[in-house]
Parts: C-alpha cells; sequence; structure tokens
C-alpha cells in the first residue's frame, strides 16, 4: 500500500523519541515509499544527551536519500508544486501541536504540514507531549476533531509519574499511515500503554 508513495515526514523537538522514530522511517523506505524529511529549527540545531543535531540531520538523509527540508520557504513547496500523498509529524511536542491547533507557521514542520492541507492530502500526528492532558488538552481535541486530521494511536505513557504526558504507540504509525491515505482513523486511538 505504500510502494511508490509520497510521504512527508516531519520531525519536532522531543529528542528522547527518535530512538523510536528513525527504525520507522526506515520501515517506510523498505516498503516503497519515498520519504521526505521535514525539521523544526530546534531539530537542526539543538544537541541533547540524545545525540547532535548534525548526526540526526545525516541520519535522515543516510536512510530516506532525500536532504531535510530545513526552511519555510521550503517546505511551502509541498503546496500544489510539489505535493506529498500524506504528511507524517513524529514526533509531535505540545508546542507544535498547540501551534498547528491555532493555525501558526513559523517552523518549516507547519508549513509542510499547512500546505499539504492546502492539497487535502492526510496528515498523520505522532503526539509525544508532556502537556496533552493539561492545558494543550484542548489543542489535542481540536485536531482530532479536525477533518484530514489522523492520530497514530496514543496513551499516557507514565500516569503516576507524569500524569499529563501521552505519547503515540511509534510502532502503529505505518498502519496508521496506511488507513489516513483510505480516509480512515486507526482505532482505538486512545490506547493503554
Amino acid at each position: 500500500m505504500l510502494k511508490g508513495k509520497e510521504i512527508g515526514f516531519s520531525i519536532t523537538a522531543s529528542h528522547c523519541t527518535y530512538e523510536e522514530v528513525f527504525p520507522i522511517i526506515e520501515k517506510l523506505v523498505a516498503a516503497g515509499a519515498n520519504v521526505r524529511p521535514v525539521v523544526s529549527y530546534n531539530v537542526q540545531t539543538t544537541d541533547t544527551r540524545f545525540g547532535k543535531a548534525e548526526d540526526h540531520l545525516k541520519k535522515l538523509e543516510e536512510i530516506t536519500g532525500n536532504k531535510p527540508v530545513t526552511t519555510i520557504v521550503e517546505a511551502e513547496t509541498f503546496g500544489p508544486n510539489n505535493p506529498v500523498d500524506c504528511m507524517v509529524v513524529a514526533p509531535l511536542t505540545g508546542n507544535t501541536l498547540s501551534k498547528l491547533a491555532n493555525a501558526i507557521t513559523d517552523t518549516p514542520v507547519l508549513m509542510a504540514t499547512k500546505a499539504t492541507m492546502r492539497n487535502q492530502s492526510p496528515i498523520v500526528l505522532a503526539i509525544s507531549t508532556n502537556d496533552a492532558l493539561g492545558l494543550n488538552g484542548v489543542n489535542l481535541m481540536r485536531l482530532v476533531a479536525t477533518k484530514g486530521i489522523y492520530f497514530v494511536p496514543f496513551g499516557q505513557d507514565n500516569p503516576i509519574g507524569k500524569p499529563n504526558s501521552m505519547i503515540a504507540k511509534m510502532d502503529l504509525l505505518p498502519e496508521t499511515v496506511e488507513k489516513a491515505l483510505e480516509g480512515k482513523q486507526l482505532q482505538p486511538i486512545i490506547i493503554t500503554y
């Protein structure tokens, strides 16, 4: 189902999630998709205990064979000029989630996502946020109710230690993309970890 598909894959700065996300990108490529990476400014510039920004960018290019999109100007081409069949945002931080829900376009990831929405192609979101059940809850529900947006099933990853935190089950991402391409949400959307 993914063979020959153009998949945009946007990454935001939930650095601790990259070790789960990169193998999923490899699976999409192995399934025959052309994966076109897009990265937020923080992904491009922030070194953490989870790795150096420069190394993450190199790895993305190695996996996909495509240079990551790093500017709003480049990301705008995901509109009518250079469309994708589906745009994935994984991991999706609470910051980017709130901006998307409120129509703010100030990073390459948000521009690529909104350009894809303009084409009425599906958007697949894989949340990774400590605030999904806090102040960001209203933004999460706004996106859950938005036509054309699909979620990788998610749940509370640590209900006792971090009761507002929710994270997508990243291994369900390929199946979520397949369903989204059919106009369907993979169910159940809220899972137990």
